[in-house]
């Protein structure tokens, strides 16, 4: 156990929950619990989106896929953030104007379609889950890792905590803590980076596997004892002796061109100066490490990865939602600015502690633990009460990504659920958010743990394929109907699923998959831009009435005054409740 770790997670969920509960106590309207009453500006709104945005997979995840596939992984932060790029130029404002509070309510304001908004509510469903699911298992990953801990119960806390927070006061509650977790976040990788290249730097690589440099794969820094956590199948470069059970033949010695398969829970010993065996398909040696693919299917893969990563963002709830709190479309283009900057400084940081982590604590390769680089290497590096305060920084920075994660994937959807399903009060909001907390957290706790940049990577190419078309074409093109934006959802999303599900079956038979059932996006969301568009072509009389007018209001600038709310009837004038309440803090 590292008691400091555990005082920092503790620390970090009791000033979650105080924040939340301060923000709550002006909670009271359905205004405040979906859209925090449109009321926060653009730098509260940016820390707050990038807090919700650095999820387990940017701050375990991340430096976890650079310690594995190296150079191949740069483009996991960079899709992350130049995503926004395209949410600034194409959507944000435009958005905002719309005076929506939901994306489904969205999509019915452009295309006037009823069965439009239920599919629409159906896949903000299933991004959401899909994208909690890593969250909470990062949670539990991270619990597992400090102290002595069954992994559900990390799953279970964090669960319980945003579902407390969310619960209390919905949008208005989770932006100021949403705000201070990103900087803490910043910090808790920051702070460990600096302190842990300065000891790299001081020390000359003492005490390393091996230069980054050196062409030679990463070697055992002293005798070693790995348990394989995941079965999988493991090569080498060079002549490895390992040790295995007993049973299974005891001393051998793994030569290049053969593919070992270990089953899972398998103990394996190397001896110190063993080169570190890789799990296959990923990078054997340093010098394969530092190149990127040349292959064509890997280049491809590479290729689709970016539409994924670039094209999702747009498409993800949590992510839209945030900008329905600002006051108008220009502070949603700020606001888009701002994030881009906070985002780019903070993906500096995992891919430093990657390599870090290739050269100390490389048996992570082995045990299929690579997630728990983060959390590891600075005790690796720094034994002793120094590593183990490092190691509690990032346990508490860890805890925080995916309570904000959370939090933001909770509200969005049970938003969508509560006004969609229900009738729209905050009690129904309530109701919405325990149920929907319930749904991932029990998949979390059955399901087997995956890379979480891969878990994460999904959600973004089912959100691209899927509502990116429809915020794209609904946004910049007049001649888009409803019929073709649901066949171009169930065209795009489909096709992801069944990638999935070809996906998971080439992992049990294996491991067939090319690339673009492992990465479909780059098909996927060329599938559903061209199903959209050639049917919205062909239902050409299902133009809804109104376009000129609602795209006027989409792209009038905001001084003209075309900006109106939506569901004033239903919910009531925010202008209204301000009067009475007061204003929101800014």
């Amino acid at each position: 156990m590292n008691p400091w770790a555990l005082s920092g997670v503790v620390l970090v969920a009791a000033v979650t929950f105080y924040l939340g509960k301060r923000s709550s106590r002006y909670a009271n309207t359905t205004h405040d619990f979906l859209v925090a009453r449109r009321t926060v500006r653009s730098r509260r709104n940016a820390a707050a989106i990038s807090g919700e945005y650095l999820s387990a997979a940017s701050f375990l995840g991340v430096a976890g896929v650079v310690l594995k596939e190296g150079a191949d992984a740069l483009w996991y932060p960079i899709g992350f953030t130049a995503g926004y790029l395209a949410l600034m130029l194409f959507v944000a404002a435009p958005l905002r104007r719309s005076g929506a509070y939901t994306l489904p309510d969205f999509m019915e304001a452009r295309l006037a379609s009823e069965p439009l908004r239920k599919l629409c509510t159906v896949a903000v469903v299933a991004i959401g889950v899909l994208y909690m699911l890593p969250q909470l298992q990062g949670a539990g990953l991270a619990l597992e890792a400090v102290m002595p801990a069954p992994a559900w119960l990390g799953a279970v806390g964090v669960t319980v905590l945003v579902t407390v927070n969310v619960m209390a006061g919905g949008m208005r509650a989770i932006t100021v803590v949403q705000a201070f977790q990103y900087w803490l976040k910043l910090f808790a990788l920051a702070a460990p980076t600096f302190v842990l290249c300065v000891v790299f730097f001081g020390t000359g690589g003492a005490g390393s596997a091996g230069s980054l440099g050196d062409p030679a794969p990463p070697v055992f820094r002293e005798d070693t004892t790995v348990t394989v956590e995941t079965g999988a199948s493991f090569e080498v470069s060079e002549e490895t002796p390992v040790w295995l059970p007993a049973e299974e033949g005891g001393q051998r010695v793994w030569l290049p061109g053969v593919r070992y398969e270990v089953d899972e829970g398998t103990t394996l010993r190397f001896p110190e100066g063993a080169p570190v065996p890789a799990v296959s398909g990923g990078e054997m040696d340093n010098a394969s490490w530092l190149r990127p693919a040349e292959d064509a299917g890997a280049l491809l893969g590479t290729y689709s990865l970016i539409f994924a990563t670039f094209l999702g963002t747009m498409g993800l709830p949590h992510v839209l939602v945030r900008f329905y709190t600002n006051p108008d479309g220009k502070a949603a283009r700020r606001t888009t600015v701002q994030v881009l900057v906070l985002l780019g400084l903070f993906y500096m940081f995992p891919v430093l502690i990657g390599a870090l982590s290739r050269m100390y604590v490389p048996e992570l390769l082995v045990t299929g633990r690579t997630d728990a680089a983060v959390l590891l290497v600075p005790s690796a590096m720094l034994p002793g009460v120094p590593g183990q305060i490092l190691g509690a920084v990032t346990a508490a920075g860890a805890f925080a990504a995916f309570l904000s994660t959370s939090s933001g994937l909770l509200v969005s959807v049970a938003g969508v659920v509560a006004t969609d399903v229900l009738a729209g009060k905050v009690r129904d909001f309530r109701i919405a958010t325990v149920t929907m907390a319930a749904l991932p957290a029990a998949l979390a706790v059955s399901l087997p743990v995956e890379d979480l940049s891969l878990s994460v990577g999904l959600s973004f190419a089912l959100a691209a394929s899927t509502f990116c078309p429809l915020l794209v074409l609904g946004i910049w093109w007049r001649r888009l109907t409803w019929p073709g934006a649901m066949v171009g959802m169930c065209v795009g999303g489909g096709l992801v699923l069944l990638a999935l599900v070809l996906n998971v079956l080439s992992e049990y038979s294996g491991g067939w998959a090319p690339w673009f059932i492992e990465q479909p996006a780059l098909l996927t969301v060329t599938a559903a831009f061209l199903a959209t568009i050639v049917v919205s072509l062909g239902t050409a009389r299902r133009i809804p009435d109104d376009v000129n007018a609602v795209m006027l209001r989409l792209h009038a600038p905001d001084p003209l005054g075309f900006m109106r709310d939506r569901a004033e009837a239903r919910f009531g004038r925010i202008e209204d409740r301000s009067r009475k309440r007061g204003k929101h803090r800014k």
